[in-house]
């Protein structure tokens, strides 16, 4: 039996608002909607998946937040604080979900657990020691002219009762601060996002993940993912080198309801 955290309850049986994800690959270029991968490296075909087969709309529910977040963080592009781990370079796209259009100036944030399973600002659930900056791995960015928010951050770990994921929302209007961070505005979507098993494997057994000694859950004993692929935030991963510790890229796109 998978242990969910009790205040991390699925959100299967109710949706709360409708969200569209436009599934990410060449295909989706026809849509307007493609997301576009960080950087110039050219990735080995070994460690992709899933590829998407065609760009269909699909309606999908949101997640739930979980209990792991705080308001007030940093709106920046890199979000490691140095965090050891392998790179992550995220490209979400974010379009409504009624015309398929994207959406410029929409501020994407997410948060999750470092490689030990720790969230900043409650560091110590997941049973470890180390510091508490209150803000690694946290904060986002404002998308592009093409809907594109980019986020540099590293592969997360996992904690108990949960497999290997990162949550997310999308915001409209919000005022920039001169700390930093946001303010206002109108969140849109509440999700999650996913990682294809078999690359998890491979970056949990290598350093520093291998210290998390905290059972996995995995993608099919979770209690939030419901095996949706794409329209339920399983982001397309391709590798940035020949071995895990080089990195990865994930792309997905977003559809909210404005």
């Amino acid at each position: 039996m998978t242990d969910t955290p009790m205040n991390e309850t699925p959100m299967r049986d109710t949706i709360a608002r409708r969200t569209l994800l436009v599934a990410t690959g060449a295909t989706a270029a026809t849509l307007a909607v493609g997301a576009a991968t960080p950087g110039t490296s050219t990735a080995p075909t070994t460690d992709t998946a899933p590829v998407a087969a065609a760009a269909v709309c699909t309606l999908t529910k949101e997640m739930t937040e979980g209990p792991y977040y705080l308001d007030g963080q940093y709106v920046r592009a890199d979000i490691t604080e140095g965090k050891t781990g392998f790179p992550l370079e995220l490209a979400l796209t974010v379009v409504d979900d009624d015309t398929c259009a994207t959406i410029g100036n929409a501020l994407v944030e997410i948060w999750h657990c470092d490689a030990l399973g720790e969230y900043s600002g409650y560091v110590g659930n997941n049973g470890h020691n180390e510091p508490d900056s209150g803000t690694f791995l946290r904060g986002g960015v404002l998308t592009d002219a093409g809907g594109v928010a980019g986020i540099t951050t590293v592969y997360p770990g996992w904690y108990i009762g949960r497999c290997v994921h990162i949550h997310v929302k999308v915001h409209v209007g919000v005022t920039l601060t001169s700390d930093g961070s946001f303010t206002g505005g109108t969140e849109l979507h509440t999700g999650q996002l996913f990682f294809d098993e078999t690359v998890t494997a491979k970056v949990g057994a290598l350093s520093p993940y291998s210290a998390n000694k905290v059972r996995r859950t995995t993608l099919a004993q979770d209690g939030i993912y419901d095996d949706g692929g794409a329209a339920s935030g399983l982001l397309t991963l391709t590798a940035l080198g020949s071995s895990p510790s080089a990195g990865y890229s994930g792309t997905l796109t977003l559809g909210v309801e404005r």
